[in-house]
């Protein structure tokens, strides 16, 4: 895995792992909820496992039957593979898959916290599983098939998966309309979730390709906006938490990092990068997010054999 956009987006979220994000802070619960999840979802895990990092919420619309094995692409500290988790039973099981060891390592902490007995987390990257083929009842995932550079080869491996009859439930952004160049550009906004976002179209017809019938793509209508119920959050990959107190955090699916301890948006030094930051603050002050792209949720089924 050495392209260099999974290389940066990695960096991120190993940043994020160690941010002490978690439903105790205000803000990352408002993101959570704004999204889809209630506050007993947020009750029935352990705090850490949400980091304000998703756009949808996945578990709420899988209807996961007891049972199932269900796989969660790019699950980092683990939420969703939890809230899975209780509504697969003692009988099904719950995979987290992400490419980011700090993140695998945070999610099974997470689980040893919380007891889960029916979880089990993989390092590896979304496009090349490892898990046998016709293995799997239902994949979800949370905002995170946006930053993988080759998507078709993310649906090929999802299908490859899949039981004949399987299905996926995926929270995701993609675009309604082309991004303004600067946005299209800009190495934040990637990480952001923004600038490697495809076409609802180009999702549909990605996942077609790789042979799912039929597919959705519906948008959401939630606000990406919610991303700023962050203290001093003027964006995706802006000024994160700093050490020691729990202040000025930021989160957008992966992105927030400790400006005291790790540099953000390319490896540049904690004065670069909060100049960076700053810079993106105003691009993003140019622009509604809304205006061009969506949360949206997406459904797609591997037919029988």
């Amino acid at each position: 895995m050495n392209d260099p956009i999974l290389n940066t987006v990695r960096e991120k979220y190993a940043a994020t792992a160690t941010a002490g994000l978690s439903s105790h802070v205000a803000g990352v619960r408002a993101i959570a909820e704004a999204f889809g999840y209630t506050e007993a979802d947020l009750s029935a895990i352990p705090a850490e496992a949400n980091m304000g990092l998703g756009c949808g919420n996945p578990t709420a619309f899988a209807s996961l039957r007891e049972g199932e094995v269900v796989v969660d692409l790019g699950c980092g500290g683990g939420l969703d593979v939890f809230l899975a988790a209780a509504k697969v039973g003692p009988s099904g099981k719950a995979i987290g898959i992400d490419m980011t060891p700090a993140m695998i390592e945070l999610a099974k902490k997470n689980a040893a916290k919380g007891n889960a007995a029916n979880v089990e987390f993989h390092l590896a990257s979304i496009d090349n599983l490892p898990l046998p083929d016709a293995s799997v009842d239902c994949v979800i995932s949370n905002c995170v098939i946006n930053l993988a550079p080759d998507k078709p080869a993310v649906f090929r491996e999802i299908f490859r998966v899949l039981k004949p009859g399987g299905r996926i439930a995926v929270s995701d952004i993609a675009l309604k309309k082309p991004l303004p160049r600067e946005l299209r550009e800009s190495v934040m906004a990637y990480v952001g979730c923004i600038a490697g976002a495809i076409a609802i179209e180009e999702y549909e017809g990605g996942l077609r390709q790789a042979g799912f019938d039929p597919v959705q793509v519906i948008d959401s209508g939630a606000d990406l906006n919610a991303y700023a119920k962050l203290e001093n959050q003027a964006g995706c990959c802006s000024p994160a938490m700093a050490e020691p107190a729990p202040k000025a955090a930021s989160a957008c699916c992966g992105t927030s990092l400790p400006i005291a301890a790790t540099p953000c948006c390319g490896g540049e030094t904690q004065q670069e990068a909060s100049n960076i930051h700053t810079g993106l603050a105003e691009l993003l002050k140019r622009y509604d997010i809304n205006d061009y792209a969506a949360s949206v949720k997406v459904y797609a089924l591997k037919p029988q054999a």
